[in-house]
């Protein structure tokens, strides 16, 4: 009896071993609810369990709210029910002989308005642009060379409204226009601070390119107060890699919270499509001829009839200069308020109205800054001599339009 409880604890005792070593190390192979209370707590299952609103997917609402996904929903939303298309008619073109130069100038506008005008070509053409409203009572800007010549401006927004435009004014210098439309509810973009702006900040430009509809991009600002590019009168362009194309000409550029920067003008292309390198005029300057236009119906500006030139090493050396401040007369025009105040060819400009100029740039818009049938004190350097001298400003005029 004693020999057989031997064996019976003995069995058991292998058994227990074995049941502890299957159950620590391959527990699959016991049958299912073989655990008992010596047994390891039960791992995680790999299902994941959601908190409400953290893994969970979004509700249609969520899914369809400006700016719930990330990137620049938010500010196209805002800004682009202000951008709208603009067609105008034009009247055909006179043909021309061609000129010496021609080619230049072809190669000029294919650069920055992304293709070749085409010649022969007698007629009538649509011009086909972008504006951006920026007032309830129905004002809204484009490029002048949208605009210019045209017959008959038609206006198209966002929501399919359709209304004929009125042409208020232009400012050729600028490549500005002003157009206003009569419609109910306007959407009004707000406007930003291109004061603030620096390289490398996120901006939008919105609008119709190619005439395929509206149209957003997404870039950066490359560069700020980009001039001297032969474009307009008067630059002071952001410059920017956001695509701007063909039909874009007066639409908007807009920050992350889609307020206006600039208005889009210019593209330096060799394809007629964008290489990334893209010019708005500042959304300060666009203000200033809007308000201008609005109250008198053009932009007046200073004007005092010089020709300048900047002052370089060779141009100290030729003229026996003291120095490279100033900027150079090196011509005067008859009659002119600086020709009629004793201001000759030679002569160096040193400052206007008290500011300091020191680049034809910077004497081009101090001058345009003055009040037109105002007196004004210049200050020039001639010889060894520095002269303060007042004449009265003149008004600045239009630029002849292209015969094109």
């Amino acid at each position: 009896m004693r020999k057989v409880w031997l064996i019976f604890a003995q069995a058991t005792t292998v058994a227990l071993a074995g049941l502890f070593v299957v159950q620590t190390l391959k527990p699959q192979w016991l049958p299912v609810g073989a655990n008992t209370a010596t047994t390891a707590p039960p791992r995680p299952t790999a299902t994941l369990q959601t908190s409400p609103g953290l893994l969970a997917p979004p509700s249609p609402a969520e899914r369809s709210a400006p700016g719930a996904r990330p990137g620049f929903s938010l500010a196209a939303h805002r800004a682009a029910p202000a951008v709208v298309s603009v067609s105008a008619n034009k009247a055909a073109r006179k043909p021309r002989a061609r000129a010496e130069g021609d080619e230049e100038d072809e190669d000029l506008w294919y650069r920055f308005h992304g293709g070749k005008r085409p010649r022969g070509d007698n007629r009538p053409q649509v011009g086909l642009g972008s504006g951006v409203i920026v007032s309830a009572e129905g004002y809204l800007l484009t490029n002048n060379h949208v605009v210019e010549g045209a017959s008959d401006i038609q206006v198209q927004l966002s929501d399919g409204r359709e209304a004929r435009a009125e042409l208020i004014g232009t400012d050729p210098d600028t490549d500005l226009a002003v157009l206003r439309i009569q419609l109910p509810e306007l959407p009004v973009i707000s406007l930003g601070e291109a004061e603030s702006l620096q390289v490398g900040d996120a901006v939008l430009a919105i609008g119709n390119p190619f005439n395929v509809g509206q149209t957003v991009t997404s870039g950066i600002v490359s560069a700020l107060g980009r001039n001297q590019l032969g474009i307009n009168t008067f630059e002071n362009f952001i410059q920017t890699d956001a695509a701007i194309n063909p039909g874009n000409s007066g639409g908007a550029l807009v920050d992350a919270e889609g307020k206006l920067l600039g208005i889009n003008t210019a593209i330096y292309s060799r394809s007629g499509g964008s290489m990334g390198i893209g010019f708005a005029i500042p959304v300060s300057t666009a203000r200033q001829v809007l308000e201008a236009i609005v109250a008198e119906g053009q932009v007046s500006r200073g004007w005092i009839g010089v020709q300048t030139r900047e002052i370089t090493p060779e141009v100290v050396e030729a003229f026996k200069l003291a120095d490279r401040s100033g900027v150079l007369i090196s011509g005067v025009v008859q009659k002119g308020p600086a020709a009629s105040s004793g201001i000759k060819a030679g002569d160096v400009m040193l400052a206007v109205a008290g500011h300091a100029v020191n680049n034809p740039v910077q004497l081009l818009a101090a001058v345009a800054a003055l009040k037109p049938q105002t007196r004004a004190a210049v200050t020039v350097q001639r010889g060894k001599q520095r002269l303060d001298i007042e004449l009265e400003v003149g008004r600045r005029p239009r630029p002849v339009s292209n015969p094109d």
